[in-house]
């Protein structure tokens, strides 16, 4: 029986929980897999239901936590197939959205993603997931300056998924740390500065971290230019 804790002064509940949680999936805790009781934790916390079942929603909009229906909440799981598979589907979907916001690129929104070009470049340290975070801000601003909500949604519902799954490998693996200088490239896509296509760039940036990411989707088996990275690092 685990032992029932003391609550802290938390800005709220349920941020406190948000962090409670997240940081025992990322000390293993809790693993890939494992179903996040709603009723346990808030038994171990000594509170009611809700604050939990409100900070398990937001952890599943971050990707950290998987919704299964009828199931519950459970961390975060994917296959390697499950990724390759949501691979296919970013190669269409953020190419989409990097042609839109070239459209409507708008000074506020270029300098927004050349300040986190730089935040990127320039980091040196914190977690996995912190990294992880801060490469899903870059592509989430192209993603919310597409014009198109339903795209944004759908990419929403994907990709913060993937990215956790893969922070939470990192942080298994010592010898992995998540790369974040790779983003320029798809910078200057987005702002015109490339003569790339938006199709070429995204299978390049997928594959820094997967081999033939394009499998799943219509672009398998074209060639496009291949850039290799040292050994140990991956992008998402």
């Amino acid at each position: 029986m685990r032992e029932t804790k003391t609550m802290q002064a938390p800005s709220t509940i349920k941020s406190y929980f948000v962090e409670e949680i997240r940081n025992a999936i990322v000390a293993g805790k809790f693993k890939p897999g494992d179903r996040l009781n709603e009723s346990q934790l808030a038994r171990e916390y000594g509170v009611s239901r809700i604050p939990v079942r409100e900070a398990l929603v937001q952890l599943h909009e971050q990707g950290l936590v998987m919704n299964h229906p009828r199931r519950g909440m459970f961390v975060n799981m994917l296959s390697e197939e499950d990724s390759q598979r949501i691979n296919g589907l970013r190669i269409i979907l953020e190419s989409e959205a990097i042609k839109l916001c070239r459209m409507r690129l708008t000074s506020a929104c270029e300098k927004r993603l050349r300040e986190i070009v730089v935040r990127m470049e320039s980091q040196q340290s914190g977690s996995e997931i912190d990294a992880a975070a801060l490469d899903l801000e870059f592509h989430r601003v192209i993603w919310a300056n597409c014009g198109n909500s339903y795209l944004e949604r759908m990419l929403n519902s994907l990709v913060p998924v993937q990215f956790s799954h893969q922070a939470l490998e990192y942080i298994q693996h010592e010898d992995f740390r998540w790369p974040l200088a790779h983003h320029r490239r798809l910078l200057d896509v987005v702002t015109g500065a490339s003569s790339e296509t938006p199709e070429e760039a995204m299978v390049a940036h997928l594959r820094l971290r997967y081999v033939n990411p394009e499998r799943f989707s219509s672009l398998a088996g074209r060639m496009y230019p291949y850039q290799s990275i040292a050994e140990g690092e991956a992008v998402a």
